[in-house]
């Protein structure tokens, strides 16, 4: 059983009229009355009859017109959703980020993202700039957004790792986190060595290495190597500054904060920019992740 043949039987029984169903099909006449016949052999069911000159469905033909309906609309879903996938439309993007892509560029890439190609499925998840790196590089996620240990050209795709490819999204500064009734806390600008002596709170490494190891370098050439307490996300870094544990040191854009009891001052040392870089797999062909490429490009 064929779908032309099933698509043959539908014409014919929508026209109760095997002339018309040729017309309809462009056939002659006689070759669809091979291919219901045909059709009739393979089923073993007699699916039109003659009754007094009328030719009529028998009860076995409605009763199958129904199913080949159905398996008619159900191939053409199939060849649109194939064609779909085909074009990104549809699929799956495995989508991994770092902390500091929570408070803006992620919102807004996902945003349009999700308004270009709702049916999409997006599996996010907040993964270290390491952790990033090997999962695209074995090709259990698709894309990251992290932070690459170096400056680079915001217009150009760069390698990130041998075999990975990225390409700058956002360039953000560092700000230092103080509670709001800190000496500085009036301050516009601050040196970074003037928090020499304060307690900070800060990521532990494991929670984001790159980011501790880049921040803590910058204090050490300012002179000073800070005291650390521990704290394992942003969330938990902002509540313990603003009960007065310590300072601390977050890439912008910031979380949203209560001014009365956190507040965010910028840096006046000479410190490069710190790039945000969607970064992926060349060899990755998921037409969903081209798509997704297509969209950053344009954003």
């Amino acid at each position: 059983m064929e779908l032309r043949q099933l698509r043959s039987f539908v014409v014919v029984a929508e026209e109760m009229n095997v002339g018309r169903a040729a017309t309809r099909l462009h056939l002659t006449q006689p070759s669809l009355s091979r291919q219901i016949a045909a059709l009739e052999r393979d089923l073993g069911v007699e699916l039109f009859a003659r009754v007094k000159r009328r030719f009529v469905m028998t009860a076995a033909g409605e009763t199958f017109l129904a199913e080949a309906q159905d398996l008619l609309r159900r191939s053409e879903e199939a060849v649109r959703a194939a064609q779909r996938t085909q074009r990104g439309e549809l699929g799956a993007l495995r989508l991994r980020f770092v902390q500091s892509a929570t408070f803006e560029p992620l919102p807004q890439i996902l945003g349009a993202f999700r308004q270009a190609y709702p049916e999409v499925v997006l599996d996010l998840e907040s993964w270290t700039t390491l952790r990033q790196t090997e999962a695209l590089r074995d090709g259990r996620i698709d894309v990251g957004l992290l932070r690459p240990t170096a400056p680079a050209d915001a217009t150009a795709v760069v390698r990130l790792a041998p075999g990975l490819a990225s390409r700058v999204v956002a360039e953000d500064s560092l700000v230092a986190v103080l509670p709001a009734r800190h000496r500085l806390a009036r301050r516009k600008r601050l040196r970074l060595a003037e928090l020499a002596d304060e307690p900070f709170v800060f990521y532990s490494r494991p929670s984001g290495p790159v980011v501790h190891d880049t921040i803590i370098g910058f204090c050490r050439a300012a002179g000073f190597t800070p005291r650390i307490q521990q704290a394992a996300d942003v969330q938990t870094i902002i509540a313990l500054v603003a009960a007065g544990l310590g300072v601390s040191l977050l890439i912008s854009p910031t979380p949203p904060t209560n001014p009365d009891a956190v507040v965010y001052r910028e840096l006046s040392d000479d410190l490069p920019p710190w790039p945000l870089s969607v970064a992926w797999s060349p060899d990755n062909r998921s037409p969903v992740l081209a798509r997704f490429l297509e969209l950053i490009e344009g954003l």
